[in-house]
């Protein structure tokens, strides 16, 4: 049940104030002068019909604004209480065990979030590194990536793939992509075919230029294994802070969909579905390329202007590429697209980011990279954002920028210049 959805349009009953030139019956997008009672003297010419805007301008005074306001809210209110109220749950009451493939920071996040919502749920993270997974068990906390948060107890931890996955109801999946191919051929041989893939992962696979959902399948030989694309604008940290978060989950089967949204949408959790994988993966893997430009523009401290001008010129960038590959233009628009874009390239938690900023404050990539404790799958995924680009004929001028970049064949500078000399177009 997508309940957290747009509401469909409703027409107003909200009554306008009582004035003669003011009384008219709203349907749909017209209105229409109330017909006058027999006997009445008419006007000696028929007044013209009023636009709606103007009957919204022609509320007289604070009072009847506010009260148009609350009366909107209200009706707002009362049809979120009537969806929720139909929403099911019995996907959560039913579901007994999730294994999370993963123990980085997202991994873990989405492991506390999902592990809170049903105290009987075994949350069974399979994890690499025995430290780790040490302290999960032991200290109910992630040594790694968040030593300051306690994790709900029905979280464990396992290094044992066959262990972690056996009975499970719903897999996420939280493995960089670069990484994904091999890591799955390993356990191939646990996975139950039937066994529900939540990709929390985003990127290109840099030889093949395959995303998560060609991945998976592949790697795990079965066409059929269930798969569910989760994106959006959504930090691992303000996740375990239980802070508002907005996100979508994309299938094919629609009814795969909706099911993890039940698993999932809670009080602090928003989340939509959506049909279109191929929109959601591409928007989620280029945003994160477009979050390095940005970093670099901080870096270079070329203002506010320059930051509004790359990241527009980028959205239409991933806009291009994405609708010929078949993506939907209005998720580009959605959660998943403009959403993460903005999260990323404007918010200094973003990995991404924080490697391009470095990159134009003159440092170098390998330098960079070395320095950190997590990946930033923007970097990978630069060059295999360019093969597709001229796969499907699409220029990219600043997301190929980057790509030049991070294989150090150009300055950071030199980008800025060559980018601002490109020829004037119309914007399309």
């Amino acid at each position: 049940m997508t309940w957290l959805l747009e509401p469909p349009f409703v027409n107003s009953s909200i009554p306008f104030h009582s004035h003669p030139h003011n009384l008219y019956i709203r349907n749909n997008s017209f209105s229409k002068p109330i017909s006058a009672a027999p006997g009445a003297v008419k006007p000696l010419s028929p007044e013209p019909e009023p636009e709606p805007e103007s009957l919204a301008l022609s509320l007289d005074g604070p009072k009847e604004r506010r009260r148009v306001v609350r009366l909107a809210w209200e009706k707002l209110v009362r049809w979120s209480r009537s969806l929720r109220s139909k929403v099911k749950t019995d996907v959560l009451e039913r579901t007994n065990k999730i294994v999370v493939l993963g123990g980085g920071s997202f991994g873990t996040a989405m492991a506390a979030h999902v592990a809170t919502r049903k105290s009987q749920l075994e949350v069974n993270m399979l994890v690499r590194d025995p430290q780790v997974c040490r302290s999960i068990n032991e200290e109910h906390r992630n040594c790694k990536y968040f030593p300051q948060h306690k994790l709900p107890e029905n979280v464990i931890a396992n290094t044992d793939a066959k262990a972690a996955l056996l009975g499970a109801d719903f897999c996420f999946h939280a493995v960089p992509v670069q990484f994904s191919s091999s890591f799955l051929e390993e356990i191939a041989n646990y996975v139950d075919p039937g066994l529900p893939f939540i990709s929390l992962s985003k990127g290109l696979e840099l030889n093949t230029l395959r995303t998560m959902s060609q991945i998976i399948p592949k790697a795990l030989k079965n066409p059929r294994q269930p798969y569910v694309a989760l994106s959006g604008p959504s930090f691992a940290l303000e996740l375990m802070n239980e802070l508002p978060t907005a996100m979508v989950v994309a299938s094919k089967d629609k009814k795969m969909a909706n099911s993890v949204q039940q698993l999932m949408a809670c009080r602090n959790l928003r989340i939509n579905t959506s049909s279109d994988v191929t929109g959601v993966e591409i928007a989620g893997a280029l945003k994160n390329v477009l979050a390095i430009a940005a970093g670099i523009v901080e870096g270079l401290n070329l203002g506010n202007n320059s930051m509004a001008a790359l990241v527009s010129q980028g959205c239409s960038e991933i806009r291009w590429l994405a609708t010929k590959m078949g993506a939907k233009s209005t998720t580009l628009t959605g959660l998943s697209g403009t959403g993460d874009i903005m999260l990323t390239c404007f918010v200094s938690l973003s990995r991404n980011r924080t490697v391009g900023v470095r990159l134009g404050s003159g440092e170098k990539l390998d330098d960079i990279l070395s320095s950190m404790n997590q990946v930033a799958e923007g970097v990978t995924t630069a060059g295999a954002v360019i093969a597709l680009a001229q796969k499907y004929k699409v220029k990219m001028p600043v997301l190929t920028a980057v790509a030049k970049i991070i294989d150090n064949e150009l300055t950071p500078t030199k980008a800025v210049f060559e980018l601002m000399n490109l020829p004037q177009v119309e914007e399309v």
